[in-house]
């Protein structure tokens, strides 16, 4: 049976897509087109792994098809190992689509196993985008953080950090939290320097200031489906939407330059048709 047949009845039968990209340091597909973001780097690697992946397939499917697709080819996937674990610095940014304190769980154990590593030394998160005109508060903030503090509770993560908090935000946070945030990012498209009563907050509580360059949201809907459609033919997209994306990176601590760096994608198909 033709490959693009068995993808559109795996797919149109599935309700949950796990994707890893694998390494992307090593992707020479990758390196033919230079990204020009974030989004368009993901949505280009979404297609990318999903084509390999339906590519990969075998001509005739199981009678029993999954409603789980794990999309991981493994060849592009490599675990750390135990030996070199204590040389490297595995750090994680996760963007989430909904506030469901869940997903921060399962993306923090979906790259622990995809990784091979019993503890991420950081996490980062981007909270789900807002209604145009509403701020971020405490409130939003609370129960995604509390998620991440039992993480650290349980060894899973061993630093935390929070992403484009101003100073306001950012002291509301660090008063309330248990587990003190380590770290936060700036956007430097919005404000193309530090502020200084963000800095001298972070200087004083040992807080550091990172920079990012990712839009407020990573990847639309529509990115999201497109990059799917384009994967293969026939694909019934519209019901799909993403859960949460990770983006990790791997560094190698002594030499500071990065191992390797990729994304794992989570999609769910609503019911609501």
């Amino acid at each position: 049976m033709e490959p693009h047949v068995n993808a559109k009845q795996l797919f149109n039968h599935a309700t949950t897509l796990k994707l890893h990209t694998g390494n992307l340091v090593n992707r020479s597909r990758l390196k033919k087109k230079c990204p020009s973001s974030t989004s368009e780097e993901l949505q280009d690697c979404i297609q990318g792994t999903l084509s390999e992946w339906f590519a990969a397939m075998p001509s005739s499917l199981d009678s029993e098809l999954p409603s789980v697709l794990d999309c991981t080819i493994p060849e592009n996937t490599e675990a750390i190992t135990p030996e070199e674990r204590e040389e490297l610095k595995v750090s994680v940014k996760l963007f989430l689509t909904e506030s469901d304190r869940s997903s921060i769980r399962s993306a923090v154990d979906m790259a622990r196993l995809s990784l091979g590593v019993s503890q991420l030394d950081s996490v980062i998160i981007a909270p789900p985008p807002l209604p145009e005109g509403e701020a971020q508060t405490l409130t939003h903030l609370q129960p995604l953080w509390k998620e991440l503090e039992s993480l650290v509770q349980s060894q899973k993560i061993a630093a935390i950090g929070t992403s484009d908090l101003d100073k306001t935000l950012l002291e509301q946070l660090y008063n309330w939290a248990q587990v003190k945030p380590s770290s936060n990012q700036v956007n430097l498209a919005s404000c193309c320097v530090m502020p200084p009563d963000l800095t001298a907050f972070a200087k004083e509580f040992d807080i550091q200031l990172l920079t990012h360059n990712d839009p407020k949201e990573l990847i639309s809907v529509a990115g999201f489906q497109e990059a799917v459609q384009g994967s293969s033919k026939d694909l019934q997209v519209a019901d799909w939407r993403l859960e949460w994306v990770l983006r990790y990176s791997i560094i190698v601590k002594s030499r500071g330059i990065i191992k390797a760096k990729g994304y794992i994608v989570h999609a769910k198909k609503s019911n609501d048709h």
